[in-house]
C-alpha cells in the first residue's frame, strides 16, 4: 500500500468518526456481548501478584496457569458469577539464577504455596455490585492453602463484543485488582520480620469467550 493510499484512507477514517454522533454516558451502559456462559481464555489472561520485599520494592512474579468461567447475565450483570481456579505450582517469577537455585520450585513447595499438598487455588464470586458503566465490586470466597476467606475484587470492564472477530463468539474483556494478607491463609515464612511484606496486591488482566 503506497502513502497516498494510507493518506486517503486516514482522511477516510477520521471524516467517518467526525460524522459519528457523540456517544452518551447513558448509553455507555449497554454491553454488547450477550448473556451466556463463557470460558476464560488463558492465552490473553494474566495473573500477577507483588510483595514488599525489605521495604524497598515490590517483588513481582505470575501464575502461568489459569482456568475459570463467567455466567454472564448481559441485562443484570449483576446477576453474573465467575469461578476461577489456579494452579500454584505454575508460579513464575525471574530469579536469573536457575542454574544455582530453581525459585519457582521453592515458592511452590511447603515453605510458601505447598502445591503438592493444596494443589489448586479457586476464587468463587458471591456478589457482584456495578459501581458504573464500566466498573464493578466483585465479592467471593478465595479458597488456597486449605483455608476460605472472602475477597473483593475491584473490577473494570475493558470492552465486550457481540462477536469476537477472530473466534466468532461473544468476549468479554476485564481488569481487576484485590488485596490479600497471606498470613491469612498460613503463608507465614519470613514474618512478622520485615524481609517479606504480608500484604500481598494481585492484579488479573482476564478475557472470557462465550461458549459455542
Amino acid at each position: 500500500m503506497t502513502f497516498r493510499t494510507l493518506t486517503a484512507v486516514a482522511l477516510a477514517m477520521g471524516m467517518t468518526l467526525a460524522a459519528a454522533p457523540a456517544v452518551h454516558a447513558a448509553d455507555a451502559t449497554a454491553i454488547a456481548a450477550p448473556s451466556g456462559v463463557y470460558d476464560l481464555d488463558p492465552t490473553h489472561t494474566s495473573v500477577t501478584w507483588k510483595v514488599s520485599h525489605f521495604g524497598l520494592s515490590n517483588y513481582t512474579a505470575r501464575f502461568a496457569r489459569t482456568e475459570g468461567s463467567l455466567t454472564f447475565d448481559a441485562a443484570k450483570p449483576e446477576n453474573s458469577k465467575v469461578v476461577v481456579t489456579i494452579d500454584p505450582a505454575s508460579v513464575r517469577t525471574d530469579y536469573p539464577y536457575k542454574d544455582k537455585k530453581d525459585f519457582d520450585a521453592e515458592l511452590a513447595g511447603d515453605k510458601f504455596f505447598n502445591a503438592a499438598a493444596f494443589p489448586k487455588i479457586s476464587f468463587t464470586s458471591t456478589k457482584i455490585e456495578r459501581t458504573s458503566a464500566t466498573t464493578g465490586r466483585i465479592t467471593g470466597t478465595l479458597e488456597f492453602m486449605g483455608k476460605s476467606q472472602p475477597l473483593v475484587l475491584e473490577a473494570v470492564l475493558n470492552g465486550a463484543l457481540a462477536q469476537h472477530p477472530m473466534r466468532k463468539v461473544g468476549a468479554l474483556g476485564f481488569s481487576a485488582t484485590t488485596q490479600l494478607k497471606r498470613s491469612d491463609f498460613g503463608v507465614a515464612a519470613f514474618l512478622p520480620a520485615a524481609v517479606v511484606g504480608d500484604t500481598v496486591t494481585v492484579m488479573i488482566e482476564a478475557e472470557f469467550l462465550q461458549q459455542n
